[in-house]
């Protein structure tokens, strides 16, 4: 990553970019891109041992909500939003979810990334009450074509797995599905660059 070797573009302001230099931009862009899988794992690792007041820290929380998802036949897309939905509480303390949605976005489907955008505002109906707002926040989205989808992901999935003694697969078990998942971005604005 900090090479001093690798090639280097030779502008000092984006304007007297040459076609020499964008092209090696784009091969180091390319390198440096077929290594987001290791790193989003890596950081997810920063969750363990974080509990936070939870039962379980936020890497078996995650581990669970995915091992719940695989086990119940949703597909490797949707498993590995559920791994990685709440990637985001290391550096989103106030926002988590829009922090794991911006990751998934090029990757995964409209459906899955809205679910993933919004699960925090679904799983307040558990808890919102408790802190003094309002826990049906969710039904603003009412009329959303993804308002059911992300209330199954939060009761079925998400609310459900800070269980000590629940079933938690391993991050090895699931990093094939992040592989693939992150392989190749499916909706961004680069994805035909790459």
């Amino acid at each position: 990553m900090n090479d001093v070797t690798v090639p280097k573009a030779s502008f000092t302001h984006m304007k007297d970019g040459t076609a020499e230099d964008w092209q090696t931009i784009a091969r180091s862009f390319g390198n440096f891109a077929k290594g987001l899988p290791d790193r989003i794992m890596d950081h997810l690792m920063l969750l363990e041992g974080d509990f936070g007041g939870f039962p379980v820290d936020r890497l078996t929380h995650c581990l669970q909500t995915a091992t719940l998802a695989h086990r119940d036949g949703k597909d490797d897309e949707y498993v590995v939003c559920a791994l990685l939905h709440d990637i985001g509480d290391t550096l989103g303390s106030y926002n988590h979810a829009d922090v794991a949605a911006v990751l998934l976005e090029p990757f995964v489907s409209e459906a899955n990334h809205w679910m993933i955008k919004h699960h925090a505002i679904f799983q307040g109906y558990y808890f919102f009450h408790y802190l003094g707002m309002d826990r049906n926040l969710r039904n603003n989205y009412k009329d959303h074509p993804h308002f059911m989808r992300t209330i199954e992901f939060v009761s079925k999935y998400d609310s459900p797995a800070f269980d000590p003694e629940g079933e938690t697969l391993p991050l090895s078990y699931f990093e094939p599905m992040v592989r693939q998942v992150f392989a190749k971005p499916v909706r961004s604005l680069y994805k035909d660059a790459v």
